[in-house]
């Protein structure tokens, strides 16, 4: 196949929606060079993939990955009607003004839809939602960072800030025709950055081009004849590589349209996207419809030939709601959660702890010190904590405001130190300036490790009872207290826990953060301890390479031949708190694993579990049960009551129609959203040799979402896996400001080791 290419240069404009919000439309207008340049296309037949392999599937008889190929068949037909809209993975975008929102901060989040057809009880189904991306609105780039950090003034621009949100960012100089991705900034500013340039010499007799330093500024400014009103004294873009820089003054670039924000939001930013996208669910079920009707899915030549149609209306599936278990307090009194809430008015935790040496610093928080902690007291003191008067208060010196973080924290130590505050003190109390500090990772980090002193951080936005309740349920549950047991757990009464030592690990993996690809991954793995309870947890963390979303650490033998691995610690502690017993039944929770890499959860994590255990106990021949559990967010699988317009209740199970053909799986729904639709939790039983019934299985899953000792709701998910995604969070925060990260983005460097917990605080929920 032969045909011509006519370049084409995508423009962007701005054009004015109802309201006099502005949204960019992307434009194109053919550019026809001096000289045609002709291609030879070859294509080559790929597969031919059998879509009866889905009938095989609906009854159960799925044997290959025919399946998966032929549901990306179907998506692509439903993708390809939809040619005129943005794809963007299995969502697609339709420039109509009323999908877009601005979030503020040079974001705007733009209203799609999500589409892919799955194989159900039920039958071929498709799953419809709608979504809110964010992408980066196409401005001058100082105007961007001036309003996504909030200031006037470029000169008030935190260019550590900018350096990381610029980075791999498209932008296209106003002087040339020619995108460019940012790799970083300049070290000097614009008027000091020097680099070489060949220019030809008059006086030299040979004519060849002479290296010239010069600045950036002198060269825009009088080679190319640009001016130049406040680039001066700020950094340039970097463009280039490592070996060759390129530098651009910043006011000549702007961003290219349709970049997707995928840096992690500023809170106030998240506030708003959360605002404009909440739709209650007889709204959500109404755009659904509509979009389905609207966008004729259901009328597709492609489709009826594959022979595939497509209803209008949702599916009809049959649930049932849970028991809400009962909860017990302090005074063995009994709580009865009602829409899966509760609170502490008038009572007391179940077991408390006292606090009588302690302290309070302050990273020159604007708020009062004293009233603070005065209404912590006194707040503690109805819940049953017995808290003392503080140690006298540091507050940072203001001339460290400006340092790096480690810096500050570093000044803050010394400071305690001078005090003599560091010598048996139970916990420190850290008020932060700002919500998502930079301080944060690294205090923790040297309170955690180092000294091996739990702290709780605080910002005292608003500080009311309600908040001081929740920084006080954290705090009793780092110094070892519990808030609230489940009423059968304390009662000794949970089905099949009660009579085998059973040991619940939660298990997961932190993927750094959003646009931060220079950061290893955190593995987090929390444990059960002082069985037959099953409320109090203690963690194993560890680096791994970036991206990796399988756990490689469970079991780690060394040349020495003893167990360096994760499972090592929480199975000492196991037995230790539990009379010695080991454990003889093992209940494994593990998300963010997609359905094809559940037989690596089996055959991988599973294994190195297994053999972790025989290891310890040394034994090959005493193996205990396994129950294997995948937890799925699914996003965009949504339940709506048929008979009224609120959300299902607490507890909605769904284990029928919507579920797999042919292995065990359920949606719970363990939570009540108070505003917006409820999403629920999508449970996948890999493996099952303890024996659970249907129902006792649902029931301990239910239950384990009201043990979070952190909160009075129940949760999505199970407790186990929100403490693992904490404990690796957090941890994950302490590389947040090494040096050697960038190393390990380019594959040059190994994964550096996490520091261990100091053993004060290594066995403790320091997570919550």
């Amino acid at each position: 196949m032969e045909f011509t290419v006519v370049p084409k240069e995508s423009i962007a404009k701005r054009c004015n929606a109802d309201g006099g919000r502005s949204f960019a439309v992307t434009c194109e207008r053919s550019k026809r060079r001096l000289r045609s340049e002709t291609f030879k296309v070859e294509i080559v037949y790929a597969a031919k993939i059998p879509l009866n392999s889905l009938a095989l599937s609906l009854h159960g008889n799925e044997t290959n990955n025919n399946t998966r190929d032929a549901l990306r068949v179907l998506d692509s037909i439903l993708k390809n009607r939809q040619s005129r809209w943005l794809p963007l993975r299995q969502t697609f975008f339709h420039d109509d003004p009323k999908n877009f929102t601005d979030v503020g901060g040079g974001i705007t989040g733009v209203r799609g839809y999500h589409s892919s057809f799955r194989t159900t009880q039920g039958g071929l189904s498709l799953n419809m939602d709608v979504t809110m991306t964010m992408f980066l609105t196409p401005v001058p780039v100082i105007d961007f960072l001036k309003a996504n950090q909030n200031v006037q003034d470029p000169c008030c621009i935190d260019w550590v800030k900018a350096k990381s949100m610029l980075k791999n960012l498209r932008v296209k100089p106003r002087h040339r025709n020619k995108e460019y991705k940012i790799i970083g900034l300049s070290q000097k500013v614009c008027k000091e950055q020097y680099f070489s340039m060949k220019v030809r010499s008059h006086d030299c007799a040979n004519g060849e081009p002479q290296v010239v330093k010069i600045t950036v500024y002198e060269y825009f400014t009088k080679h190319c004849g640009i001016e130049l009103t406040d680039s001066a004294c700020l950094p340039c873009l970097d463009v280039g590589n490592t070996k060759q820089p390129i530098y651009l003054p910043i006011e000549l670039c702007t961003l290219v349209p349709l970049q997707r924000y995928a840096k992690a939001l500023f809170p106030t930013l998240r506030a708003s996207l959360v605002a404009s996208s909440r739709q209650n669910p007889q709204d959500r079920k109404r755009t659904v419809i509509d979009a389905v009707r609207n966008y004729r899915c259901d009328d597709d030549s492609l489709l009826s030939a594959s022979g595939v149609s497509i209803e209008r209306q949702m599916m009809q599936v049959d649930s049932r709601v849970l028991e809400t278990p009962t909860l017990r307090v302090g005074n063995k009194e009994d709580v009865f959660p009602r829409n899966g809430r509760w609170n502490f008015n008038y009572k007391t935790l179940f077991k408390t702890t006292c606090i009588d040496r302690w302290a309070v610093v302050n990273f020159s928080a604007p708020c009062y010190t004293d009233k603070i902690f005065h209404d912590l007291i006194s707040c503690g003191r109805r819940m049953g904590i017995q808290i003392e008067s503080p140690r006298t208060p540091i507050w940072e010196d203001p001339k460290s405001r400006g340092d790096k973080p480690l810096d500050r924290v570093e000044n803050m130590f010394e400071m305690l130190n001078r005090a003599k505050l560091l010598k048996d003190t139970q916990f420190i109390l850290c008020v932060l300036p700002e919500k998502k500090s930079d301080i944060y990772g690294p205090w923790k980090k040297k309170c955690l490790c180092d000294f091996g002193i739990v702290t709780q951080c605080i910002y005292p936005s608003t500080i009311n009872d309600r908040y001081l309740t929740n920084v006080l349920l954290k705090i009793n549950s780092k110094l070892g207290g519990i808030n609230s047991l489940l009423a059968i757990e304390d009662s000794m009464k949970i089905p099949l826990i009660k009579d085998t030592p059973t040991m619940i690990l939660g298990m997961g993996v932190s993927l750094g953060f959003p646009g931060r690809s220079d950061i290893p991954s955190v593995a987090a793995v929390v444990g059960s301890l002082y069985w037959p309870h099953i409320s109090r947890y203690r963690a194993s963390v560890r680096a791994q390479s970036p991206k990796e979303e399988m756990i490689d650490a469970l079991y780690n033998p060394l040349a020495n031949g003893k167990d360096d691995g994760m499972m090592r610690k929480l199975l000492e502690d196991f037995c230790h708190t539990s009379n010695g017993n080991k454990p003889k039944h093992i209940i494994v929770f593990r998300n963010g694993v997609a359905e094809s890499q559940f037989s690596k959860v089996l055959n991988v994590e599973v294994e190195q579990i297994l053999k972790a255990y025989q290891d310890h106990f040394k034994s090959e021949v005493d193996i205990p049960k396994f129950t294997v559990i995948v937890a799925q967010k699914d996003r965009h699988t949504k339940l709506f009551q048929d008979i009224s317009p609120e959300n299902v209740p607490s507890g909605t199970v769904v284990d029928t129609e919507i579920v797999h053909p042919r292995n065990y799986d359920f949606y719970l729904c363990a939570h009540a959203s108070m505003t917006g639709t409820s999403r629920p939790a999508h449970y996948h039983i890999l493996l099952d040799e303890i024996g659970f019934s249907p129902d006792e299985l649902q029931n301990l899953i239910h239950a384990l979402s009201y043990v979070n000792q952190r909160s009075t709701t129940a949760i999505r998910t199970v407790a186990p896996l929100r403490y693992a995604n904490l404990a690796a969070r957090q941890m994950g925060q302490f590389m947040k400001f090494e040096d050697n990260l960038s190393e390990i983005s380019s594959g040059q460097g190994s994964v550096p080791e996490l520091p261990r917990l100091h053993e004060n605080v290594a066995s403790s929920m320091f997570f919550c």
